[in-house]
């Protein structure tokens, strides 16, 4: 443990996987051992044996009494009910930073708490968590912190934690937060669905390996489409190549048709961002990915 911790005593609600995650990347900066508290006691149990410097609460109490650092890292839905159970909780002189890591939500839902005299703020990490909290802690290091909070010092005790963890912070206004989410999941949910598509094709096609395959071409795309945008396009859409399109619409539908919808969605979706940036209307084009084979 580091000889001056930050913090007297860190405690998180939930038992998840960003809660474990974030456990383990902050259990090392806390005087007192890290209090976690979960519906499930069983997982919460868990989690503090992997943690090592963490002991269970068994009540909301003992973290709204004891903790100067307290983050919310249950559901979306859930987080109203919490806050208002642990707002009942919170004792009058204290003054403690409370966070939420939802990306959908701003820190308007942590009001009860301001009210009550904490500093609170949403402070999203901007990365996937899949269930190894060692792997997502070393990530969390580089990774992008997205804030939404009311006060500057509330702004400035999120960019103290998340500093800590080695992450670089963003702010989005709380009027945006719902745009914010919006565009994360529209890239990193949809891109799953798009990838997992391509495989079934791929499998459909006769290729063994249809990852090892696609991997250098999609990560050669990903990097040109996070540093270019539209520009980065190629492909058969952009030459304007209708017979292409109409092979590919009559493939998808003898062998792969739970397919086709997608392909047509996103293939019109490209039509429409190319003309939003300068080019011809494709009339020709949309007519072949709307026909029947």
């Amino acid at each position: 443990m580091r000889s001056d911790p930050p913090y007297r005593r860190i405690g998180i609600i939930g038992a998840g996987r960003v809660a474990r995650a974030m456990a383990l990347a902050l259990h090392d900066h806390t005087t007192d051992p890290l209090l976690v508290w979960g519906r499930d006691p069983a997982r919460r149990d868990a989690m503090v044996a992997g943690i090592g410097h963490a002991r269970a609460a068994h009540d909301l109490t003992a973290i709204a009494s004891t903790c100067d650092l307290i983050l919310v890292a249950v559901s979306d839905d859930a987080i109203p009910d919490l806050v208002g159970a642990l707002a009942e909780r919170l004792p009058a002189v204290a003054e403690p930073f409370i966070l939420h890591l939802s990306g959908r939500s701003g820190a308007g839902l942590l009001t009860p708490l301001a009210q009550r005299g904490a500093l609170t703020a949403a402070v999203h990490p901007a990365m996937t968590f899949t269930g190894d909290p060692v792997q997502e802690a070393a990530r969390m290091v580089g990774a992008r912190f997205v804030v939404t909070a009311d006060t500057q010092a509330a702004i400035a005790a999120a960019q103290a934690l998340v500093a800590l963890l080695g992450g670089i912070m963003e702010q989005v206004e709380e009027a945006q937060r719902a745009l914010y989410h919006a565009a994360l999941c529209h890239a990193a949910n949809h891109l799953v669905t798009l990838i997992a598509g391509a495989r079934d094709a791929l499998t459909a096609a006769g290729i063994a390996e249809p990852g090892a395959l696609l991997g250098p071409l999609v990560r050669a795309a990903l990097d040109n489409s996070l540093d270019r945008g539209m520009p980065a396009l190629s492909g058969p859409l952009l030459r304007g190549d209708g017979d292409t399109i109409a092979d590919h619409v009559a493939a998808l539908s003898a062998t792969s048709p739970h397919l086709l919808p997608a392909y047509r969605a996103m293939a019109t979706a490209t039509l429409d961002a190319l003309e939003r940036i300068g080019a011809q209307p494709a009339t020709e084009l949309r007519q072949v990915l709307a026909s029947v084979p």
